[in-house]
């Protein structure tokens, strides 16, 4: 299942998928409208002479011209996506370039341009103008090529709209936290509703002593997912503890251990490739099943931002926005246990994402790219208030004051205008004292 779902994601960010299903498609609909012709629909369409009247040259000639300007018009389309694809890696990240090719505009503009194409190009061969009884003119499929070109010039002048937009700061960056974010509520979908994870009540057996077999990867790449049933199931299946060595978006390497099994021997051939089946390597993160990766997009775009070869600070800024409305997102989830069980029987060890990681993936490096930057130190300020006053839970707090207190030893040592230092210990106070109300409400609620 893993691999289908890898291959239609390969699928989903191609060029040639979707244009190939609509020339298909529209040679399809041009065999139809042929043989409707064919059929003697000229008894009923010799009744609007204006609109499907016209003779064998005439639609040899205008088919010609259509399928020409069709290819004009294509070849132009894709000068004018990797334009975009250049201006986009060289402005903001490389990493986004996935998400430009995934884009159903791009796609559905490119298969309007080589379907019409193909479908002028099968009309045209069955036009026979020998000027006697075998003589032939699909008035219909003709008229229909008209109208595919009409639509044609339309969507031109909206993928030309939608790429002016599409290489917009603000447009990539919402693109990017929409995406994690709904990787966001597909993956953690359960909300917080308790101080602590289901599983820290239990009484979690030392592992260290256990023998373990590992099983080596069968290829080198980044883990795009992970199939967690399936690692449970071979656990259950094998009766023993599956521990996964590389969590999700990690790169691993040939031959090294990708999980390891508490065996003494080797398990069978079925077993190993079962677990390696339920993993998806490739040769890129993506953030279906990796949020981290959205955030990663988002950090890599402000660091080129705030580099002295580009100093964009409101693009900074807008990235700081974002990632405060993602980890909002994140800090109301629960997170998915690092053990396993079946029963009281513990059977997977797991690598699992965290709030605090996940804290440190989005502001640190920011963080140390500003510097002396005000406006950005200021926005993390207020990005750490915002998420403090959504959140009760102390593991949180601690991680968002370490934050702070980290604002507070850059603030000492970089910032010398007493202007800016003041306007910082304002917005340090203020965070916190967010956290200080929230560290309390967290004590009353524990002793309810």
């Amino acid at each position: 299942m893993n691999k289908l779902i890898q291959f239609w994601g390969d699928l989903r960010s191609s060029f040639w998928f979707m244009p190939f299903l609509m020339v298909a498609g529209s040679i399809a609909f041009a065999v139809v409208l042929i043989e409707v012709d064919s059929a003697g629909s000229d008894r009923w369409m010799s009744q609007w002479p204006r609109i499907f009247g016209i003779g064998a040259e005439g639609a040899r000639q205008m088919l010609s011209t259509l399928a020409g300007s069709m290819m004009t018009v294509m070849g132009i389309t894709f000068s004018m996506t990797l334009l975009a694809l250049v201006l986009a890696s060289s402005q903001y990240t490389s990493r986004i370039l996935r998400n430009f090719m995934r884009s159903r505009v791009t796609q559905f503009t490119l298969g309007v341009f080589a379907s019409t194409f193909a479908y002028c190009l099968i009309v045209l061969r069955t036009i026979r103008s020998s000027g006697g009884v075998d003589e032939f003119v699909p008035s219909l499929a003709v008229f229909f090529a008209f109208v595919m070109s009409l639509g044609g010039v339309g969507v031109l002048i909206y993928f030309i709209h939608h790429i002016a937009l599409s290489i917009q700061a603000s447009s990539i960056i919402a693109s990017v936290a929409q995406e994690t974010n709904a990787s966001i509520d597909r993956m953690l979908p359960k909300e917080l509703d308790q101080e602590s994870d289901e599983d820290e009540h239990r009484n979690h057996e030392s592992l260290d002593e256990r023998d373990w077999y590992p099983v080596p990867a069968a290829e080198s790449g980044y883990i795009q997912s992970v199939d967690n049933d399936a690692l449970l199931h071979q656990a259950e299946h094998s009766r023993s503890i599956v521990r996964m060595e590389h969590g999700i978006g990690a790169f691993v390497v040939q031959n090294t251990p990708l999980v390891s099994l508490t065996l003494t021997y080797s398990p069978d051939r079925t077993t190993i490739d079962a677990l390696r089946a339920a993993y998806s390597i490739g040769r890129h993160r993506t953030v279906d099943q990796d949020p981290a990766f959205g955030i990663r997009q988002i950090v890599d775009m402000a660091i080129k931002a705030l580099s002295p070869g580009i100093n964009d600070t409101s693009t900074a800024v807008m990235c700081v926005d974002y990632l405060t409305s993602i980890l909002a997102r994140l800090v109301s989830r629960q997170f998915p246990p690092v053990r396993r069980y079946e029963g009281d029987t513990l059977r997977v060890v797991a690598i699992v994402p965290s709030f605090e990681g996940l804290l440190c993936e989005a502001f640190d490096q920011i963080r140390d790219s500003a510097e002396v930057n005000v406006a950005i130190l200021a926005r993390i300020l207020g990005a750490l208030d915002t998420i403090g006053s959504l959140t009760i839970r102390r593991s949180h707090i601690r991680a968002l004051d370490e934050q702070v207190q980290l604002i507070a030893e850059l603030v000492d040592r970089c910032i010398e205008s007493s202007h800016d230092r003041a306007r910082l210990e304002r917005r340090l106070c203020e965070a916190r004292e967010t956290l200080e109300t929230q560290s309390a409400l967290c004590t009353e609620e524990v002793k309810g």
